[in-house]
């Protein structure tokens, strides 16, 4: 069985803990809670016929007064960037963190979760921001915590890049 660390990361608030709840427990709550550090959670899944064992780590979001820890990142396989398409700082955020990323440990797999879609119509991402997120040539998926879309896609799009 491979293990492979898998860190979420982003501003605050933009559904990085509701995702992993959706994914791990197929919950999802209204109610908002704020990540202090990091909390992992574990799952088990299988790849064309590999277990692979994705830890995956919930990391307190990152704002003007708050920066994520170095040493959070440290043996990460691969990472998730959440973006709250109805916060356009949060855009600003998953930009300086992908930067940081990859400043830290080189090119690793990445998504951008483009969340909050079952809100499509509250978006304030444009055409422009897509676009520049396409450029980094990474993978978008849009995703919603409260309805489960594109979660489970998500996650095991990122575990077929880690096999």
């Amino acid at each position: 069985m491979i293990q492979k660390k898998i860190c979420l990361l982003g501003a605050f608030s933009v559904g990085k803990t509701s995702l992993i709840q959706r994914y791990i427990n197929s919950l999802f709550s209204d109610r908002y809670h704020t990540t202090v550090g990091v909390k992992v959670d574990k799952k088990m899944v299988d790849v064309d016929g590999q277990a692979l064992m994705l830890m995956i780590w919930d990391i307190a979001g990152e704002d003007a007064f708050t920066s994520i820890k170095p040493a959070y990142l440290r043996g990460m396989s691969a990472c998730i960037v959440v973006i709250d398409g109805t916060r356009r700082n949060s855009f600003d955020v998953a930009l300086s963190v992908h930067e940081m990323v990859r400043q830290q440990l080189g090119e690793i797999p990445v998504v951008f979760a483009l969340n909050k879609a079952d809100l499509k119509g509250e978006w304030t991402l444009g055409e422009e921001q897509l676009r520049t997120l396409a450029q980094l040539g990474q993978p978008m998926l849009e995703t919603s915590a409260r309805l489960g879309q594109g979660v489970n896609e998500m996650f095991m799009a990122l575990a077929r890049r880690l096999c």
